[in-house]
């Protein structure tokens, strides 16, 4: 009997089958058909698919027999990486490096018929095999279906080992978003504490010393006091926008709009500001993301509105596969080449209307609507008004 040799790249070979996270895993459905369907075209009583590892192959999928690994150095499959083609034995018992081999002698292996899974880095993983207890032959269809289908079984792997790479990336992406998370939460709350400091300070100043601060002096200090104010602004948005998420966990429920448009008044409007909402049920929707949905557009639209009477119209429409929303204003208006920059965030617009943007609110919406299946799109005319359409799907 002859031990296979070690190919001359083995270590990067080992590592390349670890890469697939196959090894010791539990039967699939998949590979089960493909050694079943081996072993009726060729008509034989064993089919394996065999994954090798240091010292022993791994048999992935199992056909006629009722174990899953075996040693490698008796193993016909550690011969079979060594080609590029297929290894076919006829008669073991004839062949010298299968002399003696106990899986001839005492599993009776007398035909052999291997081919090697090559992955596209030109790694043989493992092959594909058939065994028969007697000498025999394949004819050409069942040599090239056993070629094709271990083709197939490369792909699987591929397939296997991408969908690997897909969640441990998924999964680490996640962490750091719970990581990032907590680290808004804390330097939140960490500033708000001396920005309230600030504010409150500054207003005492204003106060105290009102008659004896000059134009310049209580210049500086509104200006200490509205950037201390966007600067508060600035974190609450931070917090919102990686907060977003918890609300796509709310249960859907029906939703009144015009109640809902009433709630947003109480927060944002004045006596001299419009919500009109239809009084419509919607059915079966976020609330709690919809909420914050709306209260984002109609504060933008609030802010950027230089008319006496700000007027912010809701409409609702149901579609056949999404609820669709529009809100819109009389404000200011978007310039044409700024509308499809709003929604990054921190992306700020440059107007003369002298409001701040911290640019996230924007973003927050958009987060929102496209992990609820939705879109968001904006028409705007400069002096006129804007519309925002959302939709949410069902």
């Amino acid at each position: 009997m002859t031990s296979p040799k070690f190919p001359k790249n083995e270590l990067q070979r080992l590592e390349a089958v670890k890469s697939y996270n196959i090894l010791d895993s539990l039967p699939e459905e998949d590979y089960d058909n493909i050694t079943a369907l081996v072993a009726s075209i060729c008509d034989i009583p064993i089919a394996l698919i065999a994954v090798l590892d240091t010292n022993r192959n791994f048999f992935k999928s199992y056909h006629g027999i009722p174990f899953n690994e075996s040693p490698r150095d008796i193993s016909f499959c550690g011969h079979t990486i060594l080609n590029e083609d297929i290894l076919i034995i006829k008669d073991a018992r004839k062949d010298k490096r299968f002399i003696d081999n106990p899986l001839v002698t005492e599993q009776q292996a007398i035909f052999y018929a291997g081919v090697p899974l090559i992955n596209p880095e030109g790694f043989p993983l493992g092959t594909i095999c058939v065994f028969d207890h007697k000498p025999r032959e394949l004819d050409k269809s069942q040599i090239n279906a056993l070629k094709s289908l271990g083709k197939q079984v490369v792909n699987l792997l591929e397939l296997r080992r991408k969908n690997f790479i897909l969640e441990a990336t998924k999964t680490e992406l996640e962490d750091r978003n719970k990581r990032l998370a907590v680290f808004a939460s804390h330097v939140s709350h960490d500033l708000k504490s001396p920005l309230a400091n600030i504010t409150s300070l500054t207003d005492l100043l204003k106060q105290d010393d009102a008659s004896r601060l000059s134009e310049d002096s209580k210049g500086y200090l509104n200006y200490i006091e509205e950037s201390t104010t966007v600067l508060k602004d600035y974190i609450d948005g931070i917090l919102r926008y990686y907060k977003s998420d918890e609300l796509l966990k709310a249960k859907k429920e029906d939703v009144e709009l015009s109640e809902l448009a009433e709630d947003i008044k109480r927060v944002l409007v004045s006596n001299t500001d419009k919500i009109i909402a239809p009084n419509t049920t919607i059915q079966h929707i976020n609330k709690a993301a919809l909420s914050q949905i709306l209260i984002n557009l109609v504060d933008n639209a609030l802010k950027y509105n230089d008319k006496s009477e700000r007027i912010v119209t809701i409409a609702y429409e149901f579609l056949s596969d999404h609820h669709q929303f529009k809100v819109t204003d009389n404000g200011i208006g978007i310039p044409e080449n700024q509308k499809d920059k709003i929604f990054d965030i921190f992306r700020t617009v440059k107007n003369d209307f002298g409001k701040s943007s911290t640019g996230i609110g924007l973003s927050t919406v958009k987060n929102l609507v496209e992990k609820l299946n939705g879109q968001i799109s904006v028409d705007s005319e400069l002096g006129k008004g804007s519309t925002f359409t959302f939709t949410i799907g069902l």
